[in-house]
């Protein structure tokens, strides 16, 4: 008797390691080496990461939060190079779930698949709300709930927006991969030639030497710690862009060559971010015309721009950053879409046989783009009067990914430990030697940064009135409600039921047994 075959067309060894997660190759390979790395270093996102969260950096550690740009890139480093890999090894869909999962346990791989798809949901609102940090900025017209003077003006503001760029974001994946790639090339492009264009311009208006980046403002004059803690503090606007790499794998079985293809968009992404950022931030703090006065802890980044290059060019950047932003917003979209279709397709989602379903016509799961783009309206919803949507909405997106990165991470390191982890063949990329190391490096970097980011400080979580117990720990409230709620549905419920669904399991030809030659 034979099983049902493989479907046609595979595509050799991309397949193959699809084929040792038991999975049929269902999603169309269409994505080329420019595609994958744009996917990774839209996540990242330069322009979208510095532009958005400048002003609270600054504001909280004064210029010398600059310092905080390096810290973070050696340690997400560390992580994209225990990623990169993992990548090499195992290109599949949802990374961080698989990873986790085949390093780890099912329940372990199923906790860090919750904790993630969540965080990327939490992220497209984040990422979205910069729209409003740009838009009214470019002209006044953007402003559409009253005049950006109320309480709740430019908090709901923000809201509208935003809703508009996720109807965007989901009407775009579920059209298919190759319309996302298309746009995500396009504005990736014309982000990392903006990138370039900014530094060159804000290098020609310098008005004060590189050493002020050692200037704090006395913005450590009300912590206990002095400095270091407004320092911890400020690192939340760093820590917000250095993320989101892992993409580049995840789109694995849409990739051509995605072994050695996303290894190399991985560390190509996070490298080019670390580069162009620091330079952008470096240069805007060189160049803006004055240190002093309010306007770089209220409008950042933005404000520079348009200090420095002057209102027709300045606004002209501002529309490059409007274009990030919308590519960062799809690219965390499609992230989401193929992390939720990763975990239902081992039935480890409610209504998983719907979720996991891919469209014949746009060959890309539908239903997940549209559920998680309502999820993330949702969230916009509930905060629609909130002044602290900002910070608190990131913040909560941020630690959640940085526990779901820890995931992978520390089963990585056990597995190293204990003999079990084998790297990819040869001529893939391997860490070799150095790999203990690096493992341990972003573990310890992953668990220092996510309690750094979870502490409930006012300054990040309640900085303003009203002021409650309640929203200053929202982030551990939400963390723990989210982690310890999900998986006790997982552990009654779901764990019982998980399994590759059947018509996404490869069915491999069984062949068939040699007779047995009759006796005499």
């Amino acid at each position: 008797m034979t099983k049902a075959a493989p479907p046609s067309g595979m595509h050799g060894h991309d397949d193959s390691e699809l084929a040792e997660f038991g999975y049929r190759p269902e999603l169309k390979r269409t994505l080329g080496n420019f595609h994958t790395f744009a996917a990774g270093i839209s996540y990242i996102s330069i322009l979208t990461g510095t532009f958005q969260l400048f002003y609270f950096g600054y504001g909280s550690g004064g210029p010398a939060y600059w310092w905080s740009w390096p810290m973070v890139f050696v340690g997400q480093f560390a992580v994209a190079l225990c990623f990169a890999e993992l990548a090499a090894r195992h290109p599949v869909a949802g990374s961080v779930y698989n990873w986790s999962k085949r390093l780890g346990n099912p329940h372990l791989g199923w906790l860090a698949g919750w904790m993630m798809l969540i965080a990327s949901i939490v992220s497209i609102a984040a990422v979205a709300l910069a729209y409003q940090l740009t838009l009214p900025q470019i002209s006044s017209a953007f402003q559409f709930v009253g005049d950006g003077t109320g309480t709740y003006d430019v908090a709901t503001n923000a809201v509208v927006l935003a809703a508009v760029l996720i109807l965007f974001t989901t009407l775009v994946n579920a059209f298919g991969v190759k319309l996302m790639a298309r746009i995500n090339t396009a504005g990736v492009f014309i982000e990392l030639v903006a990138s370039v264009v900014l530094i060159v311009m804000l290098a020609v208006h310098i008005t004060r030497g590189p050493q002020v980046v050692l200037e704090t403002n006395g913005t450590g004059a009300g912590h206990g710690a002095g400095y270091l803690g407004a320092f911890l503090v400020a690192s939340l606007a760093s820590a917000y862009v250095m993320y989101g790499f892992d993409t580049a794998a995840s789109l694995g079985e849409e990739s051509l060559n995605p072994s050695r293809n996303a290894p190399r968009a991985i560390l190509r992404a996070i490298i080019a971010s670390f580069v162009l950022g620091g330079l952008v931030l470096l240069l805007a703090l060189m160049s803006v015309s004055s240190l002093k006065g309010d306007k770089l802890s209220t409008d950042g980044l933005q404000y520079v721009v348009l200090d420095v290059l002057g209102p027709t060019a300045g606004k002209g950047m501002l529309w490059c950053v409007l274009i990030a932003v919308t590519v960062c917003a799809l690219a965390v979209h499609t992230a989401a879409i193929r992390l939720a279709f990763a975990m239902a397709r081992d039935n480890n989602l409610p209504a998983s046989s719907v979720l996991a379903r891919v469209s014949p016509r746009f060959r890309t799961p539908v239903v997940p783009a549209v559920v998680i783009g309502v999820l993330a309206l949702a969230i916009l919803v509930v905060n629609i009067r909130q002044p602290q949507i900002f910070t608190v909405v990131t913040s909560i997106g941020i630690i959640m990914i940085y526990l779901a990165y820890l995931g992978v991470t520390a089963p990585m390191l056990v597995a190293r430990l204990r003999g079990r982890w084998t790297p990819a063949g040869e001529g893939r990329f391997s860490l070799g030697r150095w790999g203990l190391a690096v493992n341990v490096v972003a573990v310890v970097w992953g668990a220092g940064m996510t309690l750094n980011l979870i502490w409930p400080r006012p300054a990040v979580y309640n900085a303003s009135a009203p002021y409650h117990w309640y929203l200053r720990w929202g982030a551990v409230l939400f963390v723990a409600v989210i982690a310890g709620g999900g998986f006790a549905y997982y552990w009654f419920v779901q764990r019982h039921r998980t399994g590759v669904l059947a018509e996404h399991r490869l069915e491999v030809p069984v062949e068939p047994s040699e007779p047995t030659p009759a006796s005499d």
